[in-house]
């Protein structure tokens, strides 16, 4: 086994979990027992599903016999780079990372592999480096697909009703995923924009012209007061494709503040990603239409079980080889698929399935 400081042994009496801040500003946890260390690097605090993603993961950890000093870059890549050398230093065994910058984490990825530290990319590729060894995600491109397919029923497009006016929004341009959801919508709502039965006013159509930095939900509040106040006063928005639940909410509140929502003037069809509980609960009220449901505990587990194969000198399962090419090579990945959540199924989707309680979505 490569760089264990600690053979799995079973301790009688498993620990709880305990969490101590780290010298890398994040938490550690110790197991109930020895299986080495692995650091876990995620983008922000800011986003509810990264804390969710956190929490999975170190649990899953934890419960196959490791330690983990889990950080978050709070948006910083600066910030997330430092965390990532602390952590190869500290001597870490694996690493799992969610990168913020997509290309900034190669110095130091560098400095991983001359360790000899695997790198397990946690939903969002890493770009530009030969020392990612593995890939976990979801299918991105079917987010986009399904995001699509909501707008596409929602309007009634396939029966030919229209024109209908929609606005396109973006992810982070340094994030990988960012084209793979853009990419799966306009694959699906490109026919209905070249035969305009679908009708972009503003003119921004191209990805570089409609990404979100960050993700950030008041800077697409903020665009879209603009597009509101600038091509919107003698029409109305019948669509917005949001790719992700932050965005989705500063959409409605630019769009509330411009007088959608009322009996005269309806909320457009809204989008968005990650089944965030603000978001269900806007679905839940009729006011942003569609989520894409991602069970990050079942991502957390892909992760945890693919870090424990690696250090025990297993291949961990994969189901695609060549999809993800990060441009120096194509990143063995395992992808899990997402769910389209709306009024109708999000009972059945998030709360049968026990991803929120009832009582969380009052």
């Amino acid at each position: 086994m490569r760089n264990r400081r600690a053979v799995l042994a079973a301790i009688a009496g498993a620990a709880s979990l305990a969490l101590t801040v780290s010298a890398c500003g994040g938490e550690t946890s110790e197991a109930g027992s020895e299986g080495g260390t692995i650091g876990v690097a995620l983008p922000t605090r800011a986003s509810e599903r990264w804390l969710t993603d956190g929490k999975s993961v170190v649990e899953d950890l934890r419960d196959k016999g490791y330690k983990t000093e889990l950080v978050y870059g709070d948006d910083d890549p600066k910030a997330q780079v430092s965390q990532v050398e602390k952590l190869i230093k500290q001597g870490v065994d694996a690493l799992i990372i969610a990168a913020i910058d997509n290309k900034s984490l190669n110095g130091a990825l560098r400095q991983a592999a001359e360790a000899g530290i695997p790198v397990i990319s946690y939903d969002r590729l890493i770009l530009g480096t030969k020392n990612v060894d593995y890939y976990v995600s979801f299918d991105n491109e079917q987010v986009g697909r399904l995001q699509a397919l909501h707008i596409i029923d929602e309007l009634g497009l396939e029966d030919g009703k229209g024109p209908f006016n929609i606005e396109l929004f973006a992810g982070s341009p340094d994030d990988n995923n960012t084209k793979y959801f853009f990419d799966g919508a306009m694959h699906l709502l490109q026919p209905y924009l070249d035969s305009e039965q679908l009708v972009v006013r503003s003119g921004q159509t191209e990805l570089d012209e409609i990404t979100t930095l960050r993700w950030d939900g008041p800077t697409a509040q903020k665009r879209m007061n603009g597009l509101l106040d600038e091509t919107y006063r003698t029409e109305t928005v019948d669509a917005v494709l949001s790719p992700y639940d932050g965005i989705s909410i500063g959409i409605l509140s630019a769009l509330k503040s411009h007088g959608y929502g009322t009996a005269g003037e309806p909320l457009p069809v809204i989008t968005g990603q990650d089944a965030e509980l603000a978001s269900v609960k806007s679905i839940i009220a009729g006011e942003q239409s569609q989520t894409v449901y991602k069970d990050l505990r079942q991502l957390a587990g892909v992760a945890a079980d693919m870090a424990d194969d690696i250090l025990n000198d297993k291949t961990p399962e994969l189901n695609n080889r060549r999809s993800y090419n990060n441009g120096v090579k194509a990143v063995p990945a395992y992808l899990l698929q997402p769910m389209s959540v709306d009024k109708t199924n999000y009972e059945y989707l998030l709360v049968a399935s026990g991803y929120y309680t009832e009582a969380e979505l009052k």
